[in-house]
């Protein structure tokens, strides 16, 4: 048996193809939005796929389980908990099926969604390996808080938190301690809340290192999971709705977006979502528009800004770049709501004006401060004591609550999110100077963990 795991950094995303080197046949698990990775990997190994896995249906990311088994023939195997549109075998508890000498086995590991399932890999009686989805990571677990309102089955938190407990407690934990754990993300998913950077442990390690695993009661358990859980993006019900449905072929998807010629009038109205870098942005950029840097983690604030409901025009620096971007979109779905992809400044009659660090350095007092980090990030480092605290999710539903006496300086942790929020709140506070701290903040935050 030979393991391969595939990694998307921007999401933190792990997928996995299994390969029966006997039966050169490879059975998938929770792959990612483009295919092409595991038809590759099948073609060097001279392997057919067979069967793909669907832990869940996946929140952060789309995922490309429809197109595979249309194009290889391969079988998709679900919960029959998910109610999937397509064509599927239901895979729960009971259900198992064999490749070569492995044997394929699922366990209902409900908590992270009511339709979560893992998969045990045996080899001639020995189990292997468990790809947990999104039930167990490495040094945490799923969150309970995705499924109040969407899919197929629904259920609030504190129902499925206790589900999680038994999950680990009653499927997973009795599992053998050598037997190798797979998750289906990593640090920096907002799947969880402190995933470890490594990417792959073992359960006797989770259950000597992992804090969710240790002994404790149902309720101390349902307490501490619900705690300090981060934001919701956007986009999350709506992936869950697509991953129910199956999406679209990914080539296709892409090539249908609409690339517009440089200096074509836009519709006004009409979300514009500029991804240059901050200083070309701020030097002139068209009225109302959003600037989210093309960055590593792009995709994820462009799903958490902007509502899979709201069309938008994409705006790039170059050519590449367009290019790069529409393919992180459709990573999440929202290839379909690019109304228009292109490239430059479609006009730059508004700019945002630059802060003098020093000034604001010398009397803080003279700004309203607007912290657009997370709430637990804000409560747990703060770095100005009377800052206005609205995270950027939330942002431009909530830019109305800024008081507009005195000129707004916006930061962040870092001075990414800054960009995009301080350009939020200039457009919905016309006539108010909006400054952005953007990378200054760092030399800030060292001086308030000295107080």
């Amino acid at each position: 048996m030979k393991i391969e795991q595939f990694e998307d950094k921007g999401l933190a995303h792990f997928s996995y193809a299994i390969l029966s080197e006997c039966a050169r046949e490879i059975v998938l698990i929770d792959p990612a939005r483009d295919p092409q990775p595991y038809y590759d990997y099948a073609k060097a190994n001279d392997a057919k796929i067979v069967s793909v896995i669907e832990t869940h249906p996946h929140a952060d990311f789309v995922s490309s389980h429809l197109e595979i088994a249309q194009t290889t023939g391969a079988t998709i195997r679900v919960s029959k908990l998910l109610g999937a549109d397509y064509t599927h075998e239901a895979f729960d508890e009971g259900h198992s099926f064999t490749v070569g000498k492995l044997t394929f086995r699922a366990l209902n590991t409900p908590g992270h969604s009511p339709d979560s399932i893992s998969i045990v890999v045996s080899r001639e009686g020995k189990d292997e390996a468990v790809f947990t989805g999104d039930t167990l990571f490495i040094g945490d677990v799923g969150r309970p808080d995705l499924r109040e309102k969407a899919g197929n089955m629904t259920a609030k938190r504190e129902e499925l938190a206790r589900q999680m407990y038994h999950s680990l407690r009653d499927k997973l934990m009795p599992l053998a301690g050598t037997v190798l754990v797979y998750p289906a993300h990593g640090a920096g998913s907002l799947c969880g809340k402190a995933l470890s950077g490594a990417n792959s442990s073992t359960i006797a390690d989770e259950k000597f290192g992992n804090p969710m695993l240790r002994e404790m009661s149902e309720e101390e358990f349902v307490k501490e999971l619900l705690a300090d859980q981060p934001f919701i993006p956007k986009y999350f019900g709506y992936d869950v709705a697509l991953n129910k449905a199956g999406a679209p072929d990914y080539k296709p998807s892409v090539q249908k977006v609409n690339r517009l010629a440089a200096g074509t009038a836009l519709e006004a109205g009409t979300i514009l979502v500029d991804t240059r870098p901050e200083a070309e942005f701020k030097q002139g950029h068209m009225d109302g528009a959003i600037n989210i840097q093309q960055g590593g983690k792009f995709e994820t604030w462009l799903g958490s800004i902007v509502g899979p409901e709201e069309p938008f025009y994409l705006v790039a620096a170059d050519e590449a770049t367009l290019e790069d971007l529409i393919r992180k979109t459709a990573k999440i779905g929202y290839e379909a709501l690019i109304k228009g992809a292109l490239v430059g400044s479609p006009s730059s009659e508004a700019k945002l004006p630059k802060l003098d660090v020093e000034q604001f350095r010398q009397h803080p007092e003279q700004y309203t401060i607007v912290d657009i980090r997370n709430a637990t990030e804000h409560r747990d480092e703060p770095i100005f004591a009377d800052a206005l605290n609205i995270p950027l999710p939330e942002l431009r539903e909530r830019a109305q609550e800024i008081p507009t006496d005195k000129p707004v300086v916006v930061h962040c942790a870092g001075g990414y999110r800054s960009a995009a929020g301080s350009s939020i709140v200039a457009d919905a506070l016309p006539g108010t100077e909006v400054l952005d701290l953007s990378e200054a903040v760092k030399s800030f935050q060292s001086a308030s963990a000295q107080h």
